[in-house]
Parts: C-alpha cells; sequence; structure tokens
C-alpha cells in the first residue's frame, strides 16, 4: 500500500505564499503522474496542477502564473509553490498519485487533505 501526507497548509494574507508538500511512502514500486486538487467549502473538488514523472506540467488556468507544481522523484514528494494567493484559493488541497507497489498494478491514491485559508 502506498500512502501520501500532504503538509504546508495555513493562513496566510491575501498576496502571500504557500508551499505544500506531499510524500509518499510505504511500498512504493514506481509512481507515475502527481498532483494537486482542492475543494472549496460548498463546492466540488477540482484540479489544480498535475505533473508527470518526465517533468511535464499541466495546470488550471485560475491558477497559471501563480502556482507552480514540481517533484522530486527521489524523495516520492511532490510540491506546490503558491504565490500572490487570493480568498477565491481557499480550500482544502488534496494531494493525488497513481502509484504501484507492483509492477504494472497502478491505483490511485489521495492524502487526507491539508487546509489553505487565505483572509486578512
Amino acid at each position: 500500500q502506498v500512502q501520501l501526507v500532504e503538509s504546508g497548509g495555513g493562513l496566510v494574507q491575501p498576496g502571500g505564499s504557500l508551499r505544500l508538500s506531499c510524500v509518499a511512502s510505504g511500498s512504493i514500486f514506481s509512481i507515475t503522474l502527481m498532483g494537486w486538487y482542492r475543494q472549496a467549502p460548498g463546492k466540488e473538488r477540482e484540479l489544480v496542477a498535475t505533473i508527470t514523472s518526465g517533468g511535464s506540467t499541466n495546470s488550471a488556468d485560475s491558477v497559471k502564473g501563480r502556482f507552480t507544481i514540481s517533484r522530486d522523484n527521489a524523495k516520492n514528494t511532490v510540491y506546490l509553490q503558491t504565490n500572490n494567493l487570493k480568498p477565491d484559493d481557499t480550500a482544502v488541497y488534496y494531494c493525488n498519485a497513481y502509484a504501484a507497489s507492483h509492477p504494472g498494478r497502478y491505483l490511485e491514491v489521495w492524502g487526507q487533505g491539508t487546509l489553505v485559508t487565505v483572509s486578512s
């Protein structure tokens, strides 16, 4: 089994920054796609950004130019650098990964979430 643990959330003022981290642990054979999603109160979970094991990235239009996803494959860790945060970015941020404990058997894994609150 593979587990994901996020950290780095908190309360920040508009215009501020936070760096979210997500570490994968457990019986890991391989991790392909990793990403961040978020869910604001009363809204559905939405994609924030994804990154492949090769470093190709994709992000939502709402965060382009402000958020940057990166990854350290050696540490099984994915990061989300969030800059120029806005109140609309307030949400629980979830880490997501497609991970295999055995060759060819990939499963989708979610972290427990970390709360980001943007408020003055």
